[in-house]
């Protein structure tokens, strides 16, 4: 508290006596003259007044200042995507058709697994999805959509995704055997895959009969991007028949199959089906010089 006080003094004026003096006339012959009379003024002393300022006490209030903490934010990440709850509940169909498939069908595509037609028909793109699913959460991959999966698929409220959060590009994840294209940071789809088993091979050369093909069933890892592509059909490579393959390094390239099962198998190419093949193409979603990005991946379990 600030405490300001002041004293005002008055000036003190003195005002100085005035002396008057009287003198006698023209002195008279044989006259004594009389004796001068002085008057003397009176001398007035003018006492000043003194004032006194009475000190100005300022009273500064004391307020008491709470402060609220700032509400708390979450964010929810750009590769999280929310879904609700699936009502009625998907229904364990096994393998057949009808119109429970089909609800499964628009549930699998809800959530981003891809598949040709929410038709009711139990085929070869409904079965890779059911694998891809299964993969995804951890549970048996066998294609089949039994009470445990659809209970699963029932429950999820969030799409599955990739490792990546950023850009737009081609994921391929070796640990849980999936491949994701991931747009503008979004995991919008998810193919099933089976990449390079990482055994050795030593096999006759497919176009040259009189040699041998030998190395590492790797599919590197790495950030690579899509150079060459052959659009049309089928192709006789040095290893076997692949379907209109996009090479992202060297001799590796993401193309159709007619077997993609739930496990690494390929010689390190990235397989899919035959129909999600085409699907690429189709949709442009894999130009050239498109990034494709391998690594190790994410244990199913961490997705449950």
């Amino acid at each position: 508290m600030w405490m300001r006080g002041g004293l005002a003094i008055g000036a003190v004026a003195l005002l100085p006596a005035c002396a008057s003096t009287t003198l006698a006339s023209t002195p008279v012959p044989d006259q004594v003259a009389p004796t001068p009379t002085i008057t003397v003024a009176p001398t007035t002393t003018t006492v000043p007044e003194t004032t006194v300022v009475e000190p100005t006490s300022t009273t500064v209030s004391t307020t008491t200042t709470t402060t609220v903490p700032a509400p708390t934010t979450t964010t929810i990440p750009v590769n999280i995507i929310a879904v609700p709850v699936a009502d009625p509940p998907i229904v364990g169909v096994g393998s057949s058709s009808g119109p429970e498939t089909q609800r499964a069908q628009e549930r699998l595509l809800e959530l981003g697994f891809w598949l040709q037609s929410p038709n009711g028909d139990y085929g070869l793109t409904t079965k890779q999805a059911v694998m891809a699913f299964q993969k995804y959460y951890g549970l048996i991959t066998d294609g089949v959509l039994g009470d445990q999966t659809a209970a699963m698929m029932t429950a999820v409220t969030e799409r599955p995704h990739g490792r990546a959060d950023a850009g737009t590009l081609v994921e391929i994840d070796k640990g849980l055997q999936l491949l994701f294209f991931v747009i503008d940071g979004k995991s919008e789809w998810v193919l099933n895959t089976s990449t390079g088993s990482e055994q050795p091979y030593d096999e006759p050369d497919k176009n040259s009969p009189d040699e041998r093909q030998v190395g590492d069933s790797i599919t590197r890892n790495g950030l690579h991007d899509v150079y060459r592509e052959r659009p049309e059909g089928w192709w006789e490579g040095d290893l076997g028949e692949i379907y209109r393959p996009k090479y992202f390094t060297g001799g590796i390239a993401v193309h159709g199959s007619n077997s993609v099962p739930d496990y690494p198998a390929s010689h390190g190419c990235v397989r899919v089906s035959v129909p999600a093949m085409d699907w690429i193409w189709e949709t442009g979603l894999m130009p050239l010089k498109t990034p494709v990005w391998v690594h190790e991946g994410t244990r199913a379990a961490d997705n449950g």
